[in-house]
C-alpha cells in the first residue's frame, strides 16, 4: 500500500511538473482534425521554407529550438515568483479588442484565469497577451529562442500571453509570425485572405467551434490543428485565423513586422 502510494504521489508530481503547475483539471478534450503539414526543422532549409511556405501557406515545425529554461521560467511559480506584484494589462477577447483593464499578475492567475463559458461574449472576457511591459518583462524574453527562419526586410517583436481552457481569440487577421505554446495545447483554425470566414466579432472561438464549425460544408472547412509544447505554428501575412486553448496554456508569438 505504501509503495502504491508513493507511486500515485510520484505521478501526480510528474503531471505537475509537465505542466508548469497550471493545472488540466479544465481541460477540453476535442483537438479536432490536423491538416497543416508539419516539418521537422532538421529536414527544411531557410530556402525552402521561404520557397515552399513563408508567402503561401502554414506549417507546423518541430524540433525548432531548445527552451528548456524558458520553459522553466514560464512555471506558475516562477512567473509568481518574479511578477506577482507588477501590473498587467489585459483585453476583451473580440475581434476589434476594445477594453483594456489593469491588474495585479497575481490577481489575474488566482481570480480572473478561468474556464470559458461557452454563452460568454468576447467583450466579457479578458485575455492576456501582447499588452507586455517589456522593461518588466524583458528578462524573461531574453531567455528565448525564437524560431530561426526570418523573414527579409522583417523584425521579430514578441507578445506573450497566458490563458484559461476555453478562452481564445476570435477571427482576426494581421502580418506574418511565429506561435509557440509553452504549456498547454492550442487548437488553430485559418483561412486564406481571399477566403474570409463567417463569425460574429464578439462571439468566442469557443461559441464558433460549438455552433457553426460543425455545419461548415467540405469547401468551407478551415486549415486546423492543435499545437502542442515543442511545436511551433507559422502563419503568412493576412491569414485569417482563429485560437481556441484547450488547456490552461502559456504561449509566446513572434511577429515579424
Amino acid at each position: 500500500v505504501q509503495k502504491l502510494f508513493l507511486l500515485l504521489l510520484f505521478r501526480l508530481v510528474k503531471l505537475e511538473e509537465d505542466n508548469g503547475g497550471w493545472g488540466l483539471d479544465s481541460s477540453l478534450g476535442d483537438e479536432g482534425d490536423c491538416n497543416i503539414e508539419i516539418r521537422d526543422v532538421a529536414s527544411i532549409t531557410h530556402t525552402e521554407f521561404l520557397q515552399e511556405y513563408a508567402y503561401t501557406r502554414p506549417v507546423i515545425l518541430r524540433g525548432v529550438s531548445d527552451n528548456t529554461k524558458f520553459r522553466f521560467l514560464c512555471s506558475k511559480a516562477s512567473l509568481l515568483r518574479e511578477y506577482r506584484d507588477k501590473t498587467v494589462r489585459l483585453s476583451t477577447a473580440n475581434t476589434h479588442s476594445y477594453r483594456k483593464v489593469d491588474v495585479r499578475f497575481e490577481e489575474f492567475v488566482k481570480f480572473l484565469l478561468n474556464p470559458q463559458p461557452e454563452d460568454t461574449l468576447g467583450s466579457d472576457t479578458l485575455y492576456f497577451f501582447g499588452d507586455n511591459n517589456f522593461t518588466e518583462w524583458r528578462s524573461l524574453f531574453e531567455e528565448y529562442t525564437a524560431p530561426p527562419y526570418g523573414l527579409p526586410h522583417t523584425s521579430p517583436a514578441y507578445s506573450f500571453g497566458i490563458a484559461g481552457a476555453g478562452t481564445g481569440v476570435p477571427f482576426h487577421w494581421h502580418g506574418p509570425g511565429y506561435s509557440e505554446v509553452i504549456y498547454g495545447r492550442k487548437r488553430w483554425f485559418l483561412y486564406p485572405p481571399d477566403q474570409a470566414p463567417e463569425f460574429h466579432p464578439n462571439h468566442t472561438t469557443l461559441s464558433w467551434v460549438t455552433h457553426s464549425y460543425p455545419n461548415l460544408e467540405i469547401h468551407s472547412k478551415p486549415l486546423e490543428c492543435t499545437i502542442r509544447p515543442g511545436e511551433v505554428l507559422y502563419f503568412p501575412d493576412r491569414w485569417w485565423h482563429a485560437t481556441l486553448n484547450l488547456d490552461p496554456s502559456v504561449f509566446i508569438s513572434t511577429f515579424l513586422g
